[in-house]
């Protein structure tokens, strides 16, 4: 068997990112930051638990713009994932499979997380 010193599979020096495949990664990214954000809601809710002195430092904290950043972060991944898991059911159902329709879908989900993101804190702030 003749081998050569090329690469079995691409890597990613030589492989140009697609859309599909950038929205595949942030699709696993967004769920990670979801379930780290849910560590900041129990946090919330213990403090919610342990009285109004807690609550209030949890909140202040939250308020600061650290918090802030973190909570429209946490927004927008909600909403990317929630947008991009509908896409994967319309998948699963045959539809948007062909190529086109996989990059319509693909920034379709792009532009909605922004809009949605933008219309929550935009009516927050």
């Amino acid at each position: 068997m003749v081998t050569d010193n090329r690469p079995l599979s691409p890597h990613l020096q030589v492989y140009r990112p697609q859309l599909t495949s950038v929205t595949s990664i942030l699709h696993r990214f967004s769920g990670l930051l979801l379930s780290l954000g849910m560590v900041m809601v129990v946090v919330w809710l213990l403090a919610l638990a342990n009285g109004a002195q807690a609550f209030e430092s949890v909140n202040a904290w939250l308020a600061s713009p650290l918090g802030l950043i973190l909570l429209v972060v946490w927004t927008v991944a909600l909403f990317y994932h929630l947008l991009n898991g509908i896409r994967h059911l319309l998948w699963d159902a045959g539809w948007l499979l062909e190529l086109k329709g996989a990059y319509a879908s693909g920034w379709t989900v792009l532009v909605l997380t922004v809009v949605l993101s933008a219309i929550v804190w935009g009516g927050l702030l």
